[in-house]
């Protein structure tokens, strides 16, 4: 196994701010999502929510395959972020910051504009494992808050970062994006969210890459520098 580049071993909340673990900050940004979370899974009440329903959601089945990348984004954002959390500080920092700006919209439109879907299968068509997977699933995560899809916005902000990181081989960046795809592809099948979600994610996605990622005519911001910044180095 690779060494971490940075020993957390040494790590002291007293210095929290030193260079080296400075991205640590970041880490911040869950605490601040789950706490919206529970608001607007548990406080925003079914009838204040907007039905969100498109036409392409009707031709597309419940189909519990689906399941499997459905469940396998939770991997893969967990193991990128840890990933570069300890091998690549600047990609961590890329990638978290990408994920706190989709919060931030995604959150704030939950709450502005609460959403809701209506599209989960009344009885699965089957019985098996993966119907009992997304039966669990569905037992803790409301059909609320679901326009745009989080799921979608991480997927894409990934397969980003992974596209961008030089040391990544060919043959990963290629199947990041295949898998961010599909994953977002899985959220209709297995009827977590509505097409429209997905399509409401991308703008979202947008504006976290042009924040992240994109070099302006007049260069880089101070947030991109620092993004950029390798306390390694």
């Amino acid at each position: 196994m690779k060494r971490p580049v940075i020993d957390y071993t040494q790590f002291r909340f007293s210095r929290l701010n030193e260079p080296r673990f400075q991205h640590m900050w970041l880490l911040l940004g869950w605490v601040g999502y789950l706490l919206l979370y529970f608001i607007t899974e548990n406080l925003i009440p079914f009838d204040k929510c907007h039905v969100i329903h498109g036409r392409l959601d009707d031709l597309i089945p419940f189909n519990e395959f689906f399941a499997l990348f459905y469940c396998f984004w939770y991997l893969f954002l967990v193991g990128s972020l840890l990933y570069f959390f300890l091998y690549h500080v600047p990609s961590f920092k890329k990638l978290q910051t990408y994920i706190i700006i989709t919060q931030i919209v995604a959150m704030t439109a939950y709450i502005v504009y609460p959403s809701v879907q209506n599209l989960r299968p009344e009885t699965f068509p089957r019985d098996n494992f993966l119907t009992r997977v997304m039966a669990f699933i569905y037992s803790f995560d409301t059909p609320s808050g679901v326009c745009p899809s989080l799921h979608v916005a991480y997927s894409a902000g990934i397969a980003s970062a992974w596209c961008r990181y030089e040391r990544a081989p060919a043959w990963w960046k290629a199947l990041s994006v295949v898998l961010a795809a599909v994953i977002s592809i899985s959220t209709a099948f297995v009827k977590q969210h509505s097409v429209v979600d997905i399509f409401a994610a991308l703008p979202v996605c947008l504006l976290a890459e042009i924040i992240v990622f994109v070099k302006l005519p007049r260069g880089r911001t101070k947030l991109q520098n620092w993004l950029e910044r390798d306390p390694v180095q």
